[in-house]
């Protein structure tokens, strides 16, 4: 956390507006995002979309600071999926799965971002064997290293542009990157040429679209499908990695258990909320210590 003076936002321009179903200390710090930081209480910085939000959350109100209402409806509405009713998602998974009742109510604020797709490829790649804040790093550093410069500290994420310019295999491992600098290049390269392309992967089957994500070295079936779920919108898709593996087994299946096993019995019994799911389905497990 870093400690401001919050009379410093008196006079700064703002937009306030009421919201159910949202927790925006969740919405964060649940693993989907990693370019933020936590200014005080309830009060974030969220560098996202080529801009720099700062937002607080007080109660039932989203105050949106140094925001028009105008780029509120252009950029953040969409960001954070406000106009998506999360009472009629949790109802749906509730019916399927009684047994997530408890938690869905008691972190009925949980929402998954709409996020840059370029960004949420690259942040995944390097979320491989690191924990949060190590990637919340990684990330810091890359935008320090190639990207736009806002403020003394403050720095936008790299365009595919600034990237493929001027990254290279040692900066990027400068970045703190290790092994992954050869996977963040190649997919840096595989989007600048359009071997990636984003348009093409919107209008593509979910299937599809995973396979040519799978195409981009160091790029598994666990990446593909955060790539999908967080910085695609394909809300049927159920990343499965080590933890997730576990959860299942330990919940359902009670053996072990393949992944292409647990991604087919996902997409059966939560279909297009399976990406819903795996957030409330990991939560269980952290309160229910069986992680």
């Amino acid at each position: 956390m870093v400690s401001m003076d919050m009379n410093d936002l008196d006079n700064k321009e703002y937009y306030k507006i009421k919201v159910r179903d949202f927790n925006l200390e969740e919405v964060l710090t649940c693993g989907q995002c990693f370019n933020f930081m936590e200014l005080d209480k309830d009060f974030f910085q969220v560098i996202a979309k080529g801009k720099v939000l700062r937002i607080r959350q007080e109660e039932d109100s989203l105050i949106f600071y140094d925001t028009t209402k105008d780029e509120y409806e252009r950029i953040w509405k969409d960001y954070f999926d406000l106009a998506r009713d999360y009472g009629e998602i949790k109802s749906a998974i509730i019916k399927t799965s009684p047994e997530l009742e408890n938690v869905i109510r008691e972190h009925s604020g949980i929402r998954i971002l709409n996020q840059d797709f370029f960004e949420t490829l690259i942040s995944f790649i390097i979320s491989q064997n690191k924990q949060i804040p190590q990637i919340k790093q990684v990330v810091r550093n890359l935008s320090e290293m190639y990207g736009t410069k806002v403020s003394d500290s403050v720095y936008l994420f790299p365009t595919v542009k600034e990237l493929s310019e001027n990254a290279t295999d040692e900066g990027i491992r400068e970045c703190k990157a290790g092994f992954r600098a050869p996977y963040i290049l190649d997919a840096i390269n595989k989007v600048a040429a359009g071997d990636v392309d984003e348009e093409a992967l919107k209008h593509a089957s979910t299937e599809e679209a995973k396979e040519s994500l799978l195409s981009i070295k160091g790029v598994g079936e666990k990446v593909a499908n955060c790539v999908l779920l967080f910085g695609l919108g394909r809300r049927e898709s159920f990343p499965v990695d080590v933890w997730m593996k576990r959860i299942m087994e330990n919940m359902y299946f009670h053996k072990d258990t393949p992944k292409e096993v647990i991604m087919d019995f996902a997409k059966e019994k939560f279909g297009d909320y399976a990406g819903y799911a795996q957030q409330y389905l990991f939560i269980y497990a952290k309160e229910n210590k069986t992680l």
